[in-house]
């Protein structure tokens, strides 16, 4: 139950529809038990009596039972659903916090489809099991006490014997849990893998056509899809074990009543009626028992699920906001790196090695070097997308770690290589950042990003519906709207991840005389692997394997003969100069 209680906090403040449908329950369960009285007394009080006055009576009784029955049986369902919705809804909701919350760190590891697998299957386990299973427990053991003390007012040699076959189907209960929970738990980790795949797929669906590599993965479904096959026949093949064996118990036992209460009825010791009704309640305490296979079931899935619940909302948050944080209105960009070392994970190579650097206030910083060089993450430190490992971050002369991480993220307008956009319009996606924009400041930032003129070409213009990742647009479209995104939030820092590696020459120089304007008053950082991109910085530096081997302006690099120079004649090898882009 330690699952359970961890997750206690999402299902309890909504107890009272749980307790009111445990209430409910016990009456539809008290009614279930006195049908075999009713017929025992039809039985030996009506028919064996020849006493048929009482049937209108026993008949106007029974229905009215019924229909009590009825009534608080949709009430219990009712409730019982109730109570594993709101409480399923609350933890959907902490989940979906949970991963906004989480640093890139975890997702750095994170499989789409797994996650997703554990916000829909997983979440929807856990809300059976909440809503019925919980309950049916209840109603099995009340059910069996109930009968048992009825049993024992007909017959208690007859009870005595049924109570000591109970043991035996306990037992196999208890084992069939042990075998099954593992096998569960499988399955849930075999379905998270099936959904990783086809959502990889799905996504990834058009290098998988371009590289004709279609067969390679079926295959490589058909893998996943055998080992999802394999474990749900291992499930299989432990109910097919247990629940003949519980079945057989059952039967025995039946059998064994039928002999031994036969032999009371004969000798006087117990009415016909009697043994009718016994044999009923016989069937509320043997198909319960039996029944408990199907409660562990779900009680092993809903553990299985929590437990893979439990994973996510444990998670460690590696990047928080410290105390006391500074309240400020908004930062002028002073950047200072000192001492920077990072590691990704605790074991491995460093990305960044002593870096050591400060940018005023307004400036342009290019950063250029080879893929892996340590561009990004320079860039991911200040926004705390993660934590230097030795050295500090410094903005404005604080350390990053006394902003908030929310003002942080809205003073750094970030635009990455791989421009994101939602299934939303135009509009929305432009105004992601800043959902209370204006139209009219909308339409400037798409103008500055080069975007309006081919948004007015579109159906509905910036009220036009993109398809999943921006689906429909070309991708260096998709990079303009990510730049308008990035340049509407007005921030004070401005990061160009190879913002501009989607889109042609002609429209790179004509987004960099827009963004010109723009980078004036604001600190900027422009990683590049084209030269032609970050020339005009103020200064340059170039990164070799986690380290800055070279620094200064254009001219200056171009002077030293060093590792710039070299990209700088891969790019210019038969150009004589570079044409200046004002």
């Amino acid at each position: 139950m330690e699952t359970f209680k961890k997750l206690k906090q999402f299902y309890w403040p909504y107890k009272k529809y749980f307790i009111a449908s445990l209430f409910f329950v016990l009456i539809v369960t008290g009614i279930t038990v006195v049908y075999p009285m009713v017929l025992q007394l039809t039985i030996d009080e009506v028919i064996m009596a020849e006493n048929y006055d009482l049937i209108p009576v026993l008949s106007v009784g029974f229905i009215l039972l019924m229909a009590v029955k009825g009534i608080t049986n949709f009430l219990q369902q009712y409730l019982g659903d109730l109570f594993g919705i709101k409480s399923v809804y609350l933890l959907r909701d902490n989940l979906y916090k949970k991963l906004q919350r989480l640093s890139f760190t975890y997702y750095d590891n994170a499989r789409t489809g797994d996650i997703m697998s554990r916000l829909t299957m997983d979440v929807e386990g856990f809300k059976f099991f909440l809503a019925a299973g919980l309950k049916e427990l209840v109603r099995v053991v009340f059910l069996i006490g109930t009968s048992l003390i009825v049993m024992f007012y007909y017959s208690i040699p007859l009870a005595l014997l049924t109570m000591a076959v109970m043991p035996f189907l306990i037992i196999v209960v208890r084992k069939f849990d042990q075998k099954v929970h593992p096998a569960f738990r499988s399955i849930r980790r075999s379905l998270g893998n099936l959904n990783t795949r086809i959502q990889e797929n799905v996504s990834g669906m058009n290098t998988v056509k371009s590289l004709s590599k279609e067969d390679f993965e079926i295959d490589r479904f058909t893998i996943d899809n055998k080992e999802y096959r394999e474990v749900n026949i291992k499930t299989s093949h432990i109910w097919a074990k247990y629940f003949p064996l519980m079945e057989l118990i059952g039967n025995i036992a039946m059998v064994s009543l039928l002999i031994f209460g036969g032999w009371l009825v004969i000798e006087g010791d117990l009415q016909l009626g009697e043994l009718v009704a016994f044999f009923s309640l016989v069937n509320y305490i043997i198909g319960p028992l039996m029944h408990l296979g199907f409660i562990v079931n779900q009680f092993s899935q809903a553990k299985a699920a929590g437990e893979r619940l439990l994973d996510i909302l444990e998670a460690e948050e590696k990047i928080t906001d410290f105390e006391d944080t500074v309240k400020v209105d908004k930062l002028k960009g002073h950047v200072k790196f000192k001492d920077v070392t990072l590691r990704y994970y605790e074991d491995d190579d460093e990305a960044l090695k002593n870096i050591n650097f400060e940018v005023p206030a307004g400036k342009t910083i290019g950063l250029i070097g080879a893929t892996g060089s340590g561009k990004t993450s320079i860039t991911q430190l200040m926004t705390r997308f993660y934590q230097p490992s030795e050295g500090e971050v410094y903005l404005d002369g604080r350390l990053t770690t006394d902003y908030s991480l929310a003002f942080i993220r809205q003073q750094i307008g970030f635009v990455f290589q791989e421009a994101f956009l939602f299934s939303t319009t135009i509009r929305d996606n432009i105004a992601f950042g800043n959902p209370h924009a204006s139209m009219d400041d909308v339409i400037e930032a798409a103008k500055r990003a080069q975007a309006h003129d081919f948004i007015m070409e579109m159906p509905k213009g910036y009220d036009t519906m993109l398809g999943e990742r921006g689906m429909g647009l070309s991708g260096g479209q998709r990079q303009r709207i990510s730049i308008a995104r990035a340049l509407l939030i007005n921030p004070s820092i401005l990061v160009l991840d190879d913002a501009t590696s989607a889109v042609d020459m002609e429209t790179e120089h004509r987004i960099q005389r827009a963004l010109k304007e723009v980078m004036d008053d604001r600190t900027t950082f422009i990683i590049a692997h084209r030269i032609s991109s970050l020339k005009h910085a103020d200064e340059i530096l170039v990164l070799d394997d986690g380290e800055i081997v070279e620094r200064g302006t254009h001219e200056e690099l171009l002077i030293n003969g060093g590792p710039y120079q070299r990209i700088y004649d891969i790019q210019y090898k038969d150009r004589d100069a570079i044409t200046d882009i004002s």
